[in-house]
């Protein structure tokens, strides 16, 4: 038995032409607006281009090779860099911890109180850490507290808003039994959701302790502390072999924390 073709005025369209035609409008206004922002920056691709064969010579002229006998001045700022983080990431996890459940709406039932946590947390995820750590010189003054104190700000920011949104996907139902059978709001968050977010507090922790390695290096060029204040000395005296030492070191540690931290993560996932 021969099949008939279905007519054209019977298949079905799966994507409508308004659709298409609001995608393609999106596209188009995309494109437009990276074309205005290279002519506005000068950001041409040719200069890209051009500055390739200077970037090359600066590396192999300048840079390399490594001052290999001031690694040992290194250590000690390196090691005052991963304390700053180290302190930085512990204190602002533990202040987010307990404002992240003020920001979940499953949590507070408050909605101006709700609104206001929120607010605060994109105000923190909003302003720069080398604008903190600024901040903190002209409070505390030059050296590790200042950077301590911008990494902290900047942690909870992080962190809290990160728990904050998995708090709310949480399992309702633990939530439900605890307030039916008369549990106030900290049993039904000691009972019901700290067993269900802590993979992802650690998870988001060990995140938050990555970037914060890599941050303090760029706050010591305000004064902040840690390895960042020895690579500006080097680059503003013109040092460049000892810069490379600087870089080189820093290229090791970061990798070696970022790898040791994604393993940790894939465990806790």
């Amino acid at each position: 038995m021969k099949k008939t073709s279905p007519d054209k005025s019977e298949r079905i369209v799966l994507t409508p032409m308004r659709f298409k035609l609001s995608i393609l409008g999106i596209l188009l206004l995309i494109i437009m607006l990276y074309i205005a922002a290279a002519y506005q920056t000068e950001a041409f691709p040719q200069r890209v281009i051009e500055g390739f064969p200077i970037i090359f010579l600066f590396v192999v002229e300048d840079l390399w090779p490594p001052s290999w006998s001031y690694f040992t001045s290194v250590l000690q700022p390196l090691l005052e860099t991963w304390n700053i983080a180290l302190f930085g990431t512990t204190f602002g996890a533990i202040l987010a911890l307990p404002v992240s459940f003020l920001a979940a709406a499953n949590i507070n039932t408050n909605l101006t109180f709700y609104r206001i946590i929120r607010f605060f947390f994109n105000i923190l995820r909003t302003v720069p850490e080398i604008i903190l750590a600024v901040l903190f010189v002209a409070l505390v003054g030059i050296g590790d507290i200042s950077g301590i104190l911008a990494l902290t700000v900047l942690t909870i920011g992080i962190i809290g808003k990160l728990l904050s949104e998995s708090i709310e996907s949480v399992d309702p139902g633990p939530l439900e039994a605890i307030r039916a059978s008369g549990g106030n709001t900290l049993q039904v968050i000691r009972y019901a959701v700290i067993p269900q977010i802590l993979p992802q507090y650690a998870s988001y922790t060990l995140y938050s302790l990555e970037i914060n390695v890599k941050a303090s290096v760029v706050l010591g060029f305000v004064g902040a502390g840690g390895i960042g204040i020895i690579l500006s000395q080097q680059l503003s005296m013109f040092n460049y072999e000892n810069v490379a030492a600087i870089i080189f070191t820093l290229f090791v540690v970061i990798t070696i924390i970022d790898f040791i931290s994604n393993k940790l993560r894939e465990r806790l996932e």
